[in-house]
């Protein structure tokens, strides 16, 4: 069969037409062969022609050669725009990335910092669903059998036949019935068993919704009991309310992503003082591009950076801003007047360039009256200025990075510590973690991830009991690269743990300023709780979890959460 290949290094954007002849008058031979050719990219197309096929394919490799030379100057010419427009683009974004630093302070005065306590509340209705997945089961029936009237010819009437003939037909018809019969009996009855069985997949269906719909119900009324309760708390000024509250304000206030927050929170009630250790980005942290050039002979894109000069004064700049701003948010959000001075300490987190060690260092510490600050119109002063008039104390020069001794200290004692006690050596195969008491129950977990820890000399602490779902147990643990403070929750549930109980250790390791968190249960987590926790340094582990972890270190016990609901 005669045909046209294409030779090309961009093929997927020709389209060749079929293959046309012109004949002769006599229609006995070909006079020359037509065939249509289409570039996409370029946008055009020729018809090629010739007497004989070979030069038809001659003719059309040197289109396709032209053509792919026309393509590689167009694929230039359009990478040459791209990579300007990229480098335009990019220049742009490092514009306003810039520009951002100098707004940082003025751009929490247009926002109201006042927790929206309706807000923290899900609302969120349950995806019911609208119906059954599955089609009723159905079946039609085959139509009954009709009887034929028999012809009856006139010989055979003569015979005497037709009286016969007609009994046949009649007998024949009563057996086709009587078959049709049983048929649809027998399709009737499976039709009524898978309907039944249908029946029963619908009920479970709406039953597993409605069960489903109830727990959500009472997770969700569970949250916002959460958060009422911590309303009341707040208007009562109670200490770990008053810090919970003010790691929302901070949590809620938007960098646009320049750094991650990190703060450390203590309130002193007796002195209506609010202390902060707050970690501020480093000079490295921030933005330096000025501007991306696009070089057309290599196809680079080259950043240009701001002068070691300008990075400094941002970062000068930027430190200021943090802290009056932090503490800003803070007298704002304070609507029930728990504290009336607050201690912002600044730190900053560096690599020595002498020695190459990690280093952190104090550079801002300053103590502030409400009423002082609050008579300050923040959107008319220097940062730096109005910083230095509350009495702050801070280097010369930020950017040389040198500590200054705070005008307080943060108490570094947790006094929420107390004795452990061994729960695993009481324990065999017959001890239910599900019925134990919740006491027992975080003594346990705390003793198990001494025992995982213990090989590389980190430390587990449990804290105070509270059945509340506050700290249950912190671990310090001395890895340089996973380790650091770590938050661990203990919840002995008998039901599957909802996405608030997560959401609550989210907040307790932002409060805590850990590295990490995690939640142990004896039962499981719903779906809601596992999306939540994805993406955030937050460890779920459930019974089956737990077990094999006690396995690992030689304690046997069961989890049986049917046996442990019957006791409560």
């Amino acid at each position: 069969m005669v045909s046209i290949t294409i030779h090309s290094n961009n093929i997927e954007n020709i389209v060749l037409g079929s293959l046309n002849v012109k004949w002769s008058a006599q229609g006995d031979r070909i006079l020359r062969y037509y065939v249509d050719v289409r570039h996409l990219k370029l946008n055009i197309h020729k018809e090629v022609s010739a007497p004989e096929i070979f030069i038809l394919q001659s003719k059309m490799d040197a289109l396709i050669a032209n053509w792919d030379n026309k393509f590689e100057t167009y694929t230039k010419r359009q990478n040459i725009l791209s990579g300007q427009n990229v480098a335009d683009e990019l220049s742009a974004e490092a514009s306003v990335k810039l520009d951002s630093l100098k707004h940082i302070l003025v751009h929490t005065l247009t926002i109201d910092d006042t927790v929206d306590w309706e807000a923290l509340k899900d609302n969120s209705k349950y995806d019911y669903p609208k119906s059954f997945p599955e089609t009723k089961p159905s079946s039609h029936p085959s139509g009954r059998p009709q009887y034929i009237q028999p012809k009856v010819g006139l010989l055979q009437i003569i015979l005497g036949k037709k009286r016969q003939i007609i009994s046949e037909a009649e007998a024949k018809h009563a057996q086709e019935i009587a078959s049709w019969v049983e048929l649809e009996g027998q399709r009737i009855n499976a039709l009524a068993r898978e309907v039944t069985k249908w029946e029963k997949r619908k009920k479970a269906y709406w039953d597993k919704h409605d069960t489903l719909q109830k727990e959500f119900n009472l997770e969700q009324l569970a949250s916002h009991s959460e958060v009422d309760r911590l309303k009341f708390e707040v208007t009562n000024g109670d200490d770990e309310a008053v810090i919970e509250h003010a790691s929302l304000v901070l949590e809620a206030s938007q960098y646009d992503d320049l750094f991650e927050k990190s703060y450390l929170l203590q309130y002193v009630k007796n002195e209506c003082l609010l202390k902060i250790a707050y970690d501020i980005p480093s000079i490295d942290d921030l933005p330096t591009i000025k501007s991306v050039k696009f070089i057309k002979s290599t196809g680079e894109l080259k950043e240009t950076s701001i002068s070691l000069r300008d990075q400094k004064a941002n970062f000068e700049s930027v430190a200021y801003q943090i802290c009056l701003r932090t503490i800003h948010e803070l007298f704002e959000a304070d609507v029930n007047g728990n504290f009336d001075k607050i201690l912002f300490n600044g730190f900053v987190n560096f690599v020595d360039p002498a020695t190459g060690q990690d280093h952190r260092s104090c550079l801002i510490s300053v103590l502030v009256e409400r009423e002082q600050f609050c008579g300050i119109d923040l959107a008319r002063i220097d940062p730096k200025a109005c910083f230095k008039s509350l009495k702050g104390v801070s280097a010369a020069s930020l950017a040389s990075l040198t500590p200054i001794p705070p005008i307080m200290e943060l108490e570094t004692e947790d006094r929420r510590f107390i004795d452990s006690r061994e729960i695993g050596s009481s324990m065999d195969l017959g001890t239910n973690l599900a019925s134990i008491s919740w006491e027992d129950f975080e003594h346990l977990v705390r003793e198990v991830f001494e025992q995982e820890f213990v090989s590389r000399g980190g430390e587990v602490k449990i804290t105070q009991s509270s059945s509340d779902g506050g700290v249950d147990a912190i671990a310090f643990d001395p890895d340089p690269i996973t380790g650091g403070k770590i938050v661990i929750q203990a919840k002995r549930y008998t039901r599957t743990v909802g996405v608030s109980a997560v959401r609550d250790l989210y907040g307790t390791v932002m409060n805590e300023g850990a590295s990490r968190g995690i939640l142990v249960t004896t039962a499981d987590y719903g779906p809601d709780a596992y999306k939540f926790s994805s993406g955030k340094p937050i460890t779920l582990m459930n019974g089956a979890n737990l077990l094999h972890m006690l396995e690992r270190h030689g304690y046997h016990a069961k989890i049986d959460i049917k046996e442990a609901r019957a006791l409560y």
